[in-house]
């Protein structure tokens, strides 16, 4: 008796969850449609709907078109049932963005406070993020978690920063913000962030190259559709990849990395002012000054994506701040570059250029949280 318990229960927890996550997928289903495509008995389809719907997971908005009967009521999710937070951690500043079930930014801002290893600034970090919160008005219980993208490799345990010369932050640990919020918190890779929300974006990519062209550039490999994070944590750091040994100095001590030619700074540095400002000036003016600072970026990053693409065959992805800047004059440009005396040839429906710009460590950070809570916790 007690083992026919234990499976009924077991048999009405696998209902729901099937019911929760066709109904995600699908976005906007009916209850014949359920019916008909998970082939359940209409009761228990009911009986499901009715449970997430008073566990708040679903609601019912609206109808379909009549077909000649009772117009079907459309049934979905609610996306913002359970909010994660990201947190995307720079050097002068850091980006906080709440994102709902679907993976969707809902709410987003940046606070200009450089990063110090202090108690004070630990407090202040964990302090912004719980008032982010409140402001938005996001009950505790609908917290999933808090995850924060680092600059800096991660420990296999998650436990602590192993490696961060940009931020001088080797000794940071997710205790230093954990034990101060009252949610689950991780830390990650800020480029490992940036590679789960362009997989979110992409789910039918099988393996990528991502370069994530922020302040600081940074990388990542996604193979068997999943972030490749290597033995020591530290796979996809391409920034790192030497393409002049006598080229500028790099933060890690070596010369002539790509961080010191393709990096959101390196290009500041060579225009002598701001991105904004370069790109205003890039489409407007036209002048050959500013067009060759441009050229000279885009084909030291086309020598990487070449060399790269050797290693891996696959998709490149441009992702991060730099990214909503690129038009498609400088995707053929890359193409080009790419392709010139190269012996396997690459063709435009394989760079994919990502939309969170800044924010997309902070996102793609969020969605660990959004992906644990559909795979699990529903049911």
């Amino acid at each position: 008796m007690k083992e026919r318990g234990i499976t009924t229960i077991t048999l009405k927890k696998i209902n729901k969850e099937k019911v929760y996550q066709y109904i995600y997928r699908k976005k906007i289903t009916s209850k014949q449609q359920i019916v008909q495509e998970l082939q359940m008995g209409l009761s228990t389809v009911s009986q499901n709907l009715n449970v997430l719907e008073q566990e708040g997971l679903i609601e019912r908005k609206g109808n379909f078109d009549s077909t000649g009967g009772r117009k079907a009521q459309a049934i979905q999710i609610v996306p913002d049932v359970k909010i994660a937070i990201g947190v995307g951690i720079l050097k002068d500043m850091f980006h906080i963005a709440a994102v709902n079930l679907y993976g969707e930014a809902i709410r987003k801002d940046t606070f200009s406070i450089p990063y110090r290893n202090t108690e004070e600034y630990y407090q202040q970090v964990t302090d912004e993020i719980k008032e982010f919160i409140a402001q938005n008005h996001y009950a505790e219980d609908k917290i999933l978690g808090v995850s924060i993208a680092i600059q800096g490799i991660i420990s296999p345990d998650g436990s602590a920063v192993t490696y961060g010369a940009i931020l001088n932050n080797a000794e940071m640990k997710l205790s230093d913000y954990a034990d101060r919020l009252p949610y689950p918190s991780r830390l990650e890779h800020d480029s490992k962030a940036a590679a789960y929300l362009e997989l979110w974006n992409h789910n039918e990519l099988d393996s990528a190259v991502v370069f994530l062209l922020n302040r600081n550039l940074g990388g990542a490999v996604i193979t068997n559709h999943c972030v490749h994070q290597g033995m020591s944590m530290h796979s996809g750091t391409l920034e790192h990849m030497c393409i002049n040994h006598e080229g500028p100095l790099c933060y890690c001590g070596n010369r002539g990395c790509l961080e010191t030619y393709c990096s959101a700074n390196a290009l500041e540095a060579a225009a002598a002012m701001p991105v904004r400002d370069f790109f205003e000036k890039l489409r407007t003016e036209k002048s050959p000054a500013f067009s060759q600072i441009w050229k000279d970026y885009l084909e030291h990053l086309a020598f990487a994506m070449k060399n790269l693409n050797m290693v891996v065959d696959s998709p490149i992805i441009i992702s991060g701040y730099l990214a909503p800047y690129f038009a498609e004059e400088d995707i053929l440009y890359l193409l080009d570059c790419i392709n010139h005396s190269a012996p396997f040839q690459m063709n435009r429906e394989q760079i994919l250029v990502g939309t969170h710009g800044q924010y997309t460590p902070a996102i793609g950070a969020a969605l660990f949280y959004v992906e644990e809570f559909i795979r699990k916790e529903v049911i």
